[in-house]
């Protein structure tokens, strides 16, 4: 397991490396630069000037050059300068990294904490009524738009029956109930569209597992529909289900962007979105970078719980 370790974290080095490459030169091809911004805010701003910020980024220098010198500050721990939010890039990044962790972290528990049971008690007697309750959970859960949900919840809960509040990341004041309740809104509508993709997958599953030998096997040797079911068939049916959960974690943390949006919750998937659009060159390089490092750590983690619910799947 340490070889296999080291061998992975290795080729995440390897990817991380690769995928700067790639985005440095995707957002360095794009149509103007941070000093065509400020030469069209500042009409004041002469040609000359424009020539001299130029040389004095490093923007006058050709693309590579300029990546040599970003991979040597970043080894650093140095990720340049926002210009949106006037900071640090990573130090901008931080307080949006702790809340994206809380959003989705939050969201992501409660949807395997709903998902696993209801798609066990879904497969357990396929078209009775408890199936057909997660089939139209789970139907929903994949079909609702997000922003539509988003939507219908602030006007439910917040507009109509005033329980919660609308939007925002806490009030200026409150403490951590205040924090929570903001939070409830957004982890609910992430939570409502995880959920029906990780029930429809944990269904199928149990489904196919539970017509395994080894299953009528265990029946045979008198051994309860609930022991069959948690005991022999859970654990068999986890492996497609984990690649699924480890899929959709880097898509939940970089890519709720439409939540974050309704919410005005500021988080990753929304400060990468403002940076790209507003030439934030190293806010934007930073940000993909981190979204890009918690995708390969989650498929890493993936692959070691391959292992511990099979025990049949050895990394030597």
């Amino acid at each position: 397991m340490t070889g296999f370790l080291a061998r992975r974290l290795l080729s995440v080095v390897i990817v991380l490396a690769i995928m700067s490459l790639i985005i440095y030169g995707l957002i360095g091809l794009m149509p103007g630069d941070p000093i065509d911004l400020m030469i069209t805010a500042d009409p004041h701003l002469t040609p000359q000037d424009a020539e001299r910020l130029k040389a004095l980024y490093g923007l006058d220098r050709p693309l590579l050059e300029r990546y040599a010198q970003w991979g040597r500050n970043a080894l650093l721990g140095d990720f340049g300068y926002s210009r949106l939010y006037g900071a640090p890039a990573f130090a901008v990044l931080e307080t949006r990294l702790v809340n994206t962790l809380l959003l989705m972290g939050t969201s992501f528990v409660l949807a395997l904490a709903l998902a696993l049971p209801l798609g066990l008690l879904g497969a357990r007697r396929p078209g009775s009524l408890p199936d057909w309750i997660t089939n139209v959970t789970g139907l929903g859960g994949i079909s609702l738009p997000p922003f539509w949900l988003a939507l219908m919840l602030i006007l439910l809960f917040a507009v109509h029956l005033k329980w919660l509040p609308p939007a925002g990341l806490a009030t200026i004041g409150g403490g951590l109930g205040d924090r929570a309740l903001h939070l409830i809104l957004p982890v609910m509508t992430l939570t409502l569209g995880s959920l029906g993709t990780y029930v429809r997958f944990m269904r199928a599953a149990v489904i196919e597992v539970m017509a395994q030998d080894y299953i009528r096997t265990a029946r045979a040797k008198g051994a309860g529909p609930w022991r069959v079911l948690v005991h022999h068939a859970l654990r068999n049916a986890l492996l497609p289900v984990i690649t699924i959960v480890a899929l959709s974690f880097g898509a939940l943390f970089s890519g709720a962007l439409v939540t974050e949006t309704m919410f005005a919750y500021p988080g990753m998937g929304k400060v990468i979105y403002d940076a790209v659009l507003g030439n934030d060159f190293n806010l934007a390089l930073a940000g993909l970078m981190v979204a890009t490092l918690v995708t390969l750590l989650s498929n890493l983690a993936a692959d070691i719980a391959y292992a511990m619910a099979d025990p049949r799947i050895t990394y030597r």
